[in-house]
């Protein structure tokens, strides 16, 4: 026999993004539910025991939240957060000299110059001492009301540049891609390369008319956290003090519960219905306040709400959404003996490097490639460019080896951006042979294995295994990583903040139903690994919504506009005027 089951908030997925809200609206003192369809939580963040004594972390040393205001709001350290600032060394006098930044041409090791680093620190604040206000100005900051128009001087990032650095506000850096950026402040084409193509891995497309600035700040996030301060555990460990925060403060998780229906009454969400095949005895959960989806857009658009719930128009533009484009390919390697530097590399030796980075045609080769032909790679194995962490720099800053038995080591992760197979122009079965047999695997293994060994001279030598994580792996291992990607939908400039992931539900609300939200990074600016950036800005319109009321430990973006006739997320403002 059952009883009725009632919370305040009932949330959809228990990846970083649901979790995050979860953790927030606990802490305002809300009941929180949040129901996972896998054994355990954690989307994106979990880590893998491939072999015995061979340990995965997806991500060991990445953090591109390390502006989040989370990090004080949420007080992680409280519930595990540990950061490792060892590795101030790389992002102090190691990135001031160029050194540590892994540059690799064909020739050798590159080295930035003077006018390249002082441009770079200059861009990111960090010459200036607002680094991390124009971080958040650019991912944690809720989008403006519709009626507010994007503007020079209204756009946060801006806003700050003119205060702050008024020599390098111009009203061009709207339209601007983020060369043209590069082109102004620094000078090597290498250097130029590497910043487009982290950009590129890590969101925003930096190739992209009017992504200059969100292009750039994906580095900066990337490249200053990253190699200043990381989570100790990797993002695993980050996620488990944040799972902690929010039981600490009584949300409840259940895990191996899928929905299978978001219920909505008189044109409100009201609670969910759980698959069949739900662990939970309790198979209607309620929701006094409000439902928030912290699943795929399509899918909840689709199978969670239903047709008979939204409007044709809207439901035909979610599913035109692309969710494809998410190319990265991750390659582990198990070894007899750690990889050696070819003699022009020695000096690249334990920092992690990028290669080539000789000019940006090999980079509008690859993105052609990986985003236009999107059929078996065309671009040279010697041409193709791919990024590697470098096991030293994860031994370094966190404190674990990836691999404990005796006589082997591991080299984690090589990635490359490729054509997925599944995206093949001839669909999935393009990639087989005669007899219906997919050797796409195995042909681009052994791709990368001789890009990388442009740079390692023992690669094939001491290889003992070669693992490989494939886009449409993630998109189903990581379910997080929809479409294989960091950031869940392609990031460019009709698809960033006020228009993420059309204009009418950038604010996460679903527009017909009332007390629906949405928070995955398929739906919700800016998604990716800008950790609890998706649960901090959707916050402020849950404020609004009068759905939370959080205490004297929350404070806003101070870019955030208040919507007319609404709740102010400002506290003690109160109701705005319409």
């Amino acid at each position: 026999m059952t009883t009725e089951e009632r919370y305040d908030v009932v949330i959809v997925g228990a990846g970083h993004n649901g979790t995050t809200i979860a953790a927030y609206l606990a802490k305002s003192g809300l009941s929180v539910c949040v129901l996972e369809e896998r054994p355990e939580c954690g989307g994106a963040q979990e880590n893998t025991d491939v072999r015995a004594g061979v340990h995965i972390s997806p991500h060991p040393v990445a953090l591109y939240g390390g502006a989040a205001p989370g990090w004080e709001q949420l007080e992680l350290w409280k519930y595990g957060a540990r950061m490792d600032w060892s590795a101030q060394k790389l992002s102090g006098e190691g990135f001031a000299s160029g050194k540590y930044l892994g540059l690799l041409c064909k020739s050798g090791v590159f080295q930035a110059t003077p006018k390249d680093l002082e441009g770079w620190v200059t861009l990111s604040g960090a010459a200036n001492g607002f680094c991390q206000e124009l971080l958040r100005a650019t991912f944690w900051c809720p989008p403006h009301p519709s009626y507010v128009e994007n503007t020079p001087e209204t756009v946060p990032f801006m806003q700050v540049y003119k205060q702050r650095l008024p020599k390098v506000w111009t009203p061009d850096l709207m339209e601007w891609t983020q060369f043209d950026l590069m082109d102004q402040y620094m000078e090597t084409e290498p250097f130029k390369v590497f910043q487009a193509y982290i950009a590129w891995m890590s969101g925003a497309a930096g190739h992209m008319e009017g992504m200059a600035i969100p292009a750039f700040e994906s580095v900066v996030a990337s490249v200053l956290y990253t190699t200043g301060a990381v989570p100790m555990g990797g993002m695993h460990g980050y996620y488990h003090a944040l799972f902690r925060c929010a039981v600490a403060h009584g949300a409840i998780f259940r895990a191996c519960c899928p929905v299978d229906q978001i219920i909505i009454k008189d044109g409100r969400a009201v609670g969910v219905h759980l698959r069949e095949d739900a662990t939970w005895r309790n198979k209607t959960i309620w929701a006094n306040k409000a439902v928030i989806s912290a699943t795929e857009i399509k899918h909840t658009f689709n199978e969670l709400i239903g047709p008979d719930n939204i409007d044709p128009a809207l439901s035909q533009r979610v599913n035109d959404l692309s969710l494809k484009g998410g190319p990265i390919y991750c390659n582990y390697f198990i070894t007899k003996k750690p990889l050696r530097y070819r003699a022009k590399y020695k000096d690249a030796e334990q920092t992690g490097v990028s290669y080539p980075m000789d000019s940006r045609e090999l980079y509008y080769n690859h993105v052609a490639d990986c985003l236009g032909k999107q059929g078996n790679p065309t671009v040279p194995y010697d041409e193709i460019i791919w990024l590697w962490a470098g096991s030293g720099r994860i031994f370094d800053t966190v404190y674990h080896s990836q691999c404990t038995r005796p006589g082997l080591y591991v080299e984690s992760s090589v990635e490359f951006y490729v054509p997925p197979p599944e995206y093949h122009t001839d669909g999935p079965e393009g990639m087989n042979d005669e007899n219906g047999f997919n050797k796409a695997d195995e042909k681009l293994k052994k791709y990368f294995r001789d890009a990388f060994s442009c740079v390692i001279e023992n690669l094939e030598d001491d290889l003992v295994e070669h693992l490989t994580l494939t886009p449409w792996e993630q998109e189903y291992r990581n379910t997080g990583m929809l479409g294989g990607s960091w950031y869940g939908i392609r990031h460019c400039r009709d698809q960033w903040w006020n228009e993420r992931p059309l204009p009418e539900m950038a604010r996460f609300r679903v527009p017909g139903i009332d007390a629906l939200y949405m928070v995955h990074q398929s739906a919700a600016h800016p998604g990716g690994l800008c950790l609890m950036a998706c649960g901090y800005n959707l916050m402020h319109i849950l404020i609004e919504d009068g759905i939370a009321e959080p205490g004297d430990w929350w404070y806003p973006s101070p870019w955030y506009i208040p919507e007319k006739g609404k709740i102010s997320a400002v506290p003690r403002q109160g109701r705005v005027p319409k």
